[in-house]
């Protein structure tokens, strides 16, 4: 069951499924992060490259969650426009 701050009733279904596709990336980054400690504590080679692959794979999964959070909302589609292309120092400047 969601976490929801405002009562379910209150909250259209617009919303229910951003607030869905937020829970979901949230889960998907904490997943890469996940495999990338593992994968950097691991001894074996071979699990390494498993535990690498499986973070790339969260990675994608990131990305498709994002890319339709984008199309939902026209803000945030205003703010990856501006910030995803820039180097870091640029984004630090302002």
């Amino acid at each position: 069951m969601q976490q929801l701050y405002e009562d379910r009733s209150t909250l259209s279904p617009k919303m229910l499924d951003l607030k869905r596709a937020i829970d979901s990336l949230r889960e998907e980054l904490e997943a890469i992060d996940w495999y990338h400690q593992r994968a950097e504590a691991s001894a074996d080679a071979n699990l390494k490259k498993i535990l690498l692959h499986n973070a790339k794979e969260e990675k994608e999964h990131a990305i498709m969650l994002l890319a339709w959070i984008r199309q939902q909302d026209v803000e945030m589609e205003d703010a990856l426009k501006e910030y995803l292309n820039r180097e870091a120092a640029k984004i630090t400047e302002e």
